[in-house]
């Protein structure tokens, strides 16, 4: 499998997907393994440096070469979004897609772009052919820079259980810490002046998208949340609740007695 593939996948029924995946995690248990341990750091309370660095990442303008690999894939989506234009849900981090299809199920009008950088876990994705999500393997934040570019948003944004970092030094491999984090507020059309100017334009435009995190580790969630107040957008911390799991960490995370936590932001009024 090369790097710029893109992979397009029906949105099936929910009980049809999770029956896919039900019998590939027999076949292959590592996809599905019931006991995981709990988030180690050496950081109890959320980054004393926290603040200081998200103020200023929100007052520099970040640019970055985008790799060729990560354009090609950008390419793919918007031949996919200029054959067939519809408003874009993200799916963020989205490892072997399983939670990509089910977005679908939750989204049909949408296309769902899951994007994940390895393709081992995009290629145990199940079989399939579709028209409402496709796969990527790509780095998220050239993504999210190349469509913040086109003036493209999006109504949803789903990162579900992204590698937390959790040692302290790490705050700024972390998303909010991460100087690509005022992308991920241009995409939910938060900064109030996008002003696009490309032939995608009319598919972007000013709105405020919804964004939801998800992670078992609780600070990790609250720093989330407090990065998103100090850009001045606000939403709410609570559990997960019970139902029907989105992806299969959530499942393994479950199972293990971890406590799952998601920070979501406030709908459009």
């Amino acid at each position: 499998m090369d790097s710029v593939t893109a992979y397009d996948r029906s949105g099936g029924d929910q009980h049809q997907i999770c029956t896919e995946w039900c019998t590939q995690s027999r076949r292959n248990p590592t996809l599905l393994q019931t006991e995981s341990r709990q988030v180690s750091s050496n950081q109890r309370h959320m980054h004393p440096a926290l603040a200081a660095v998200v103020q200023k990442h929100l007052s520099c303008e970040f640019r970055k070469p985008v790799a060729a690999h990560n354009l090609a894939a950008f390419e793919r989506l918007m031949a996919q979004v200029t054959a067939n234009p519809r408003a874009l849900v993200l799916d963020s981090f989205c490892g072997t897609g399983h939670s990509t299809a089910l977005l679908a199920q939750r989204h049909p009008d949408h296309l769902v772009v899951g994007i994940d950088k390895s393709a081992q876990r995009l290629g145990k994705h199940p079989t399939g052919a579709g028209h409402n999500y496709i796969l990527l393997q790509a780095d998220c934040e050239d993504i999210w820079q190349l469509l913040v570019a086109q003036g493209l948003t999006a109504d949803y944004h789903y990162l579900l259980y992204p590698n937390p970092w959790p040692k302290a030094k790490h705050l700024q491999r972390r998303v909010h810490g991460h100087a690509s984090f005022a992308w991920l507020l241009q995409l939910a059309g938060r900064t109030g002046q996008m002003q696009p100017a490309t032939k995608y334009a009319s598919m972007g435009g000013i709105h405020r998208g919804e964004i939801e995190l998800r992670s078992n580790w609780q600070v990790y969630v609250e720093e989330f949340g407090t990065a998103m107040h100090l850009a001045g957008y606000h939403g709410r911390i609570a559990r997960v609740p019970a139902g029907p799991d989105l992806t299969l960490f959530e499942t393994k995370y479950r199972q293990s007695g971890h406590e799952l936590w998601a920070f979501t932001s406030n709908a459009p009024p």
